[in-house]
């Protein structure tokens, strides 16, 4: 799998989000600037709700501009197996109901479902709680999260 490729998915796909979310700044903030919005009396808040709906809608693209920033930078390396799983590693686990999952290890900002072919290939942070649990880790190894009152056990079959 060529996690180059990935990582051009995930600009795609982010570039994609950027587009929405500058759209949903724009209506949000003619709905809030729009003649018929203003507020004729305190229970009139149309046009608040509208400006703090565009304040947070900004929020989220300048979020996604710091998610392109930080992929554009990110150079995912090679697996090395004396440092074990990094940023940039593609990793394969399996839980106890012998479920696999290809997992793609990148900066902040990119969770998201991609396919590879006819793989699905989720990509996570390493500040996500899975993420941070595979740091270090090796093929063969154990990782163990906790979610809610369940833990959850995964084996590392492949890391590339």
């Amino acid at each position: 799998m060529d996690k180059f490729l990935l990582r051009q998915q995930v600009l795609e796909r982010l570039a994609e989000d950027l587009l929405q979310a500058e759209q949903a700044v724009r209506a949000a903030h003619e709905t809030a600037t729009h003649e018929e919005n203003i507020a004729e009396n305190k229970y009139d808040t149309l046009g608040l709700e509208a400006a703090y709906l565009a304040t947070g809608q900004a929020r989220r693209a300048e979020a996604i501009r710091q998610a392109m920033a930080n992929w554009r930078q990110f150079r995912p390396r090679p697996y090395d197996a004396s440092k074990g799983i990094q940023l940039g590693a593609l990793v394969c686990l399996v839980d106890s109901d012998d479920k696999r999952q290809q997992l793609f290890l990148g900066p902040d900002g990119g969770s998201m479902k991609l396919v590879n072919g006819a793989q699905p290939v989720q990509v996570i942070s390493s500040e996500a709680p899975l993420g941070r649990a595979m740091l270090g880790k090796c093929e063969g190894d154990e990782v163990s999260i906790q979610v809610a009152p369940i833990r959850q056990q995964f084996e590392v079959l492949r890391v590339q």
